[in-house]
């Protein structure tokens, strides 16, 4: 064989960088056509989750608030925006639920979900409320790379951001943390559109997306603000504008920005129904003022062991750490070596300067339930580690062996970790969890109430026809009209009854069996043997009769 042909050869096999060189140029072409594909998939494995996700502990209260809020414009007190409830509620009320008189409000949710003897398809038209959301955030990570990188870069993003465990069980659970996640990305893209071109419709937009942000969920309050100001210190660093510079583009943009600011006021107040009492939408200051006061007093919590009501300014690091998946992790550092490579340019440091002001704002935090509420980053992550995965092909398309190969490894090892979690996403932990990943984290991050669906399935396949079970907002009665449990009754620590018992780990660690609120001080009967089985995160004992 001539050398001449042979180099050929090289040059159209995988490693002579063929391959990388059609996906770049696809990419490039007709990337949007991936991004759309992606979307589209993420959305209906969404929605497949449906049916296959019980009643979670906090969507009762939110349903609640939302028919309440639509039916007789009654805004419930409460650290929460309208905005998410509002949209959980919208389909259920439109098929006509209606909400009880209000009293005990997660009840009254409870109520709602089971109202006409249709729970399943209830929870079915209340969590596709929060689909829009999950829209908006996927085009925003579209659109922000695209607008300053390629087309290469804003498809892969998209790809990433659809394919992440956190993303796709939070988009499909009516709560305020898609709401938010969808409003702040579309806010902060916004904030760059018109620090570039601060015109009519920049800021009108500007002011609409970041109103929005602001009633889905108030810690848009102290994330949104300290991702500008990141950014901006950002800016000054690379771009070191002179002082003479930096009046006159303040005076240019200081118009538009009341402008901005304006809109962002009305969207607010109309979510409050324009109420007034001495001062505009006074119910928004006594939300707020309850939010941040449940901030300082804190939220018991867990991590490796420990609870705590003030949390710990790791706990959010270590989330990440154990809830993404490590593929995504390795393309994110190495997107974080390209953007340093290429830190004379501004685009390069701004997802990373949203996403650690994110990280940074929540470090703060004495809320340490989960990384639903850091759930906004995953934005800036995606587009940097789409920066990786780029690097990566461009330098199999020149004909390096390893990054190719080390591309293709990653994708499918993203792939096959969230498609083998389907579609239980909210439990995803990966490898550095180990095989109890209830010793590192729990609820929202593991066990919320989702599995009781899959439980009650599996009792019937084991023909189980009493079990000692216990959940925070669903009693024995709802739970045998929907998903069809078998007669459960309160579990007994001390003492175990016979046949089967179901454990909810959650529940265990953080103290809410109701009879016994100190179970942390001493071991139950159950931690000195051996589940018989998992289902989800929930742990099955069974104790023969006489033991």
């Amino acid at each position: 064989m001539s050398k001449k042909r042979k180099q050929q050869e090289d040059l159209e096999s995988p490693s002579g960088g063929l391959w990388a060189r059609r996906t770049l140029s696809f990419l490039n072409e007709r990337g949007w056509i991936i991004a759309v594909f992606l979307v589209a998939l993420a959305a209906v494995r969404i929605v497949s989750t449906y049916t296959e996700m019980g009643i979670t502990w906090d969507e009762p209260t939110h349903v609640a608030s939302g028919l309440q809020y639509l039916a007789n414009h009654v805004l419930l007190a409460s650290e929460h925006p309208p905005l998410a409830r509002m949209m959980a509620a919208l389909a259920p009320y439109l098929s006509g639920v209606h909400p009880p008189p209000p009293h005990p409000v997660a009840l009254d949710g409870v109520e709602i979900i089971y109202q006409g003897g249709h729970p399943a398809r209830n929870l079915v038209l209340i969590r596709l409320g929060i689909l829009p959301f999950f829209l908006l955030a996927a085009l925003s990570v579209f659109l922000w790379a695209k607008r300053h990188f390629d087309n290469i870069v804003a498809s892969i993003a998209t790809a990433l951001f659809t394919m992440l465990p956190a993303v796709l069980a939070h988009a499909g659970l009516a709560t305020t943390d898609m709401a938010l996640t969808g409003c702040l990305i579309a806010a902060f893209f916004s904030l760059l559109v018109w620090a570039e071109q601060p015109g009519l419709q920049p800021s009108v937009l500007l002011g609409l997306t970041t109103g929005l942000a602001v009633i889905s969920k108030f810690t848009a309050l102290g994330f949104f603000p300290v991702a500008a100001v990141s950014t901006l210190i950002l800016y000054l660093a690379v771009e070191r504008p002179s002082r003479t510079r930096l009046l006159m583009l303040a005076r240019k943009r200081m118009p538009p920005f009341l402008l901005a600011v304006l809109v962002g006021a009305v969207v607010i107040w109309a979510a409050y129904l324009f109420s007034f009492d001495r001062i505009p939408a006074p119910q928004l200051f006594a939300a707020i003022g309850t939010a941040l006061s449940h901030q300082s007093t804190g939220h018991v919590g867990y991590l490796l062991g420990d609870r705590s009501a003030s949390g710990w300014w790791y706990y959010f690091p270590i989330v990440l750490a154990v809830k993404t998946p490590i593929g995504f992790l390795l393309l994110l550092i190495l997107g974080t070596g390209v953007c340093w490579y290429n830190r004379s340019k501004l685009s390069y440091g701004i997802p990373l300067a949203f996403s650690l002001g994110i990280l940074i704002s929540a470090m703060t935090s004495h809320v340490n339930i989960g990384v639903r509420h850091i759930l906004p980053m995953y934005a800036g992550f995606s587009i940097v580690a789409a920066l990786g995965l780029a690097k990566l092909l461009r330098w199999a398309a020149a004909g390096k062996l390893w990054p190719g190969a080390l591309a293709a490894a990653v994708i499918l090892w993203i792939a096959a970790s969230t498609t083998l979690q389907h579609p239980n996403y909210l439990a995803y932990f990966n490898e550095i969890a180990g095989e109890h990943p209830e010793q590192v984290l729990v609820d929202s991050d593991l066990d919320w109430g989702q599995d009781t669906v899959r439980l009650a399935r599996r009792l019937r396949q084991l023909g189980v026809d009493h079990v000692s079970f216990e959940t925070l907002n669903l009693n024995s009665e709802n739970l045998e009209r929907w998903p069809g449990l078998p007669p459960s009754g309160d579990i007994d620590l001390d003492k175990p009854l016979a046949n089967w018992t179901v454990v909810s780990p959650s529940m265990l660690v953080l103290g809410l069996y109701q009879h016994d609120r100190k179970v942390q001080n001493r071991e139950p009967w159950f931690g000195r043997i051996t589940p018989v089985e998992r289902v989800g995160a929930l742990l099955l004992y069974y104790v023969p009769s006489g033991r």
